[in-house]
């Protein structure tokens, strides 16, 4: 056997021991997802033993080095894992902004003492992080951002106000985009981290028109940020007043976590859920509407391809620097059909609103959420510019 050969073999032989039949099924609602931090707390013994597995194996980060809390993973490795979770429906043993999004950005930029205490930290579930990028004046338009962090020697005193931060009221840091020269607007920008305990800092709540409330408004009053958390560990991500290269950085992650890049169940095929949901309700499916879900899974199964050849790339250095934009709109896109398809599969059914037969309405309040992808992360407007200059060398308006 190939080295590889030998590493699916001992991969799914570690899958079989290691995650419990409950972490298999499919996720049905937030108490089915481990977002770790100070606060958190598992749903069953289930959750907290695949979770505690996947931590000593470093598979809550299989592709970062071991002396960050991953498994050193080469990106033949992990996409075989991706793969055997992906065959046994595995769920994530640990789902994190910190992982997704200010991890990348630290192995890029940041020091080795932030990458030893902050990384392990995501690693091992121990903090939760959230974004600190968009105002109420600022959004696709994020360099005009007005918070600002004024120098007063070993520290910052921050004033200002971030939007749509999600799940601030849960996080126990955040990294957040504050102006500290007011007279450049791009090279006038650090990328800060910031303890949410800190005095000054206060969430409220934004309800959606699903009616649950993910995202949050930051206030920031007069908050003190030292510019050192210990020895080699500032507060700052890269450069003061150089945080625009991170965030751009940081952004191509974030479209990718959005879009679902490499699958799962944000795009993945749905025909057969639709099948197995028609002979449990002895509801059949319309034959155009079965077309339609068809028509999805083979889009959703070319997306998935699309992804892992993006990612490939990526790792071999190859990658177009706009890619991540392709994935967010396609991703985005697909999400909002599934959805759809999901609801006219389901009938009436789908428009309840609080029975315990649809767990609270879900199917019609994860269909409105899906409303927001075409704006979070880079509207979809902003994603197609950015398609038809950088990749297809359309001349502008």
């Amino acid at each position: 056997m190939s080295d590889l050969e030998t590493f699916r073999a001992q991969t799914q032989s570690w899958l079989e021991a290691n995650c419990p039949p409950e972490m298999r099924e499919p996720v049905r609602d937030d108490a089915d997802v481990y977002w770790g931090g100070r606060r958190a707390t598992f749903k069953n013994e289930a959750q907290k033993a695949w979770f505690e597995a996947c931590v000593e194996k470093g598979y809550t980060v299989p592709a970062w080095p071991k002396e960050y809390g991953g498994a050193g993973l080469n990106a033949a490795e992990a996409k075989i894992l991706r793969q055997e979770m992906s065959r046994i429906g595995a769920r994530p043993p640990l789902s994190s902004f910190g992982i997704w999004m200010l991890g990348p950005a630290l192995l890029k930029f940041g020091t080795e003492g932030q990458k030893q205490r902050f990384l392990n930290e995501i690693a091992r579930g121990e903090t939760r992080w959230c974004q600190g990028y968009s105002e109420p004046g600022s959004g696709s338009d994020l360099v005009s951002l007005q918070t600002y962090g004024e120098d007063k020697g070993d520290h910052w005193v921050v004033n200002g106000q971030k939007v749509w931060t999600s799940y601030a009221d849960q996080a126990d840091w955040i990294f957040c985009l504050v102006r500290t020269d007011k007279d450049n607007k791009y090279q006038g920008i650090t990328f800060t981290l910031i303890d949410m305990a800190f005095e000054g800092v206060s969430t409220k709540p934004i309800k959606l028109i699903s009616g649950n409330s993910p995202f949050c408004e930051t206030f920031l009053d007069n908050v003190k940020v030292p510019k050192s958390y210990g020895e080699d560990i500032p507060a700052q991500v890269g450069e003061v007043n150089r945080g625009w290269d991170v965030a751009k950085y940081l952004l191509g992650h974030e479209r990718e976590m959005i879009s679902g890049m490499g699958g799962g169940e944000r795009t993945a095929a749905i025909g057969a859920s639709m099948k197995r949901l028609s002979a449990k309700t002895g509801d059949e499916l319309d034959p155009v509407l079965r077309a339609e879900l068809a028509m999805f899974d083979v889009d959703a199964l070319a997306f998935t391809a699309m992804g892992e050849k993006f990612m490939d790339e990526m790792k071999a250095g190859k990658g177009h620097p706009a890619q991540p934009n392709m994935m967010k709109y396609t991703g985005t896109e697909l999400n909002k059909r599934r959805h759809e398809l999901m609801m006219a599969a389901g009938g009436s059914r789908s428009l309840e609103w609080e029975s315990d037969e649809t767990r609270g309405g879900t199917p019609a309040r994860s269909w409105l959420r899906t409303k927001a992808n075409s704006i979070e992360g880079g509207t979809s407007e902003i994603m197609l510019n950015v398609i038809s200059k950088r990749i297809l060398d359309l001349p502008g308006a």
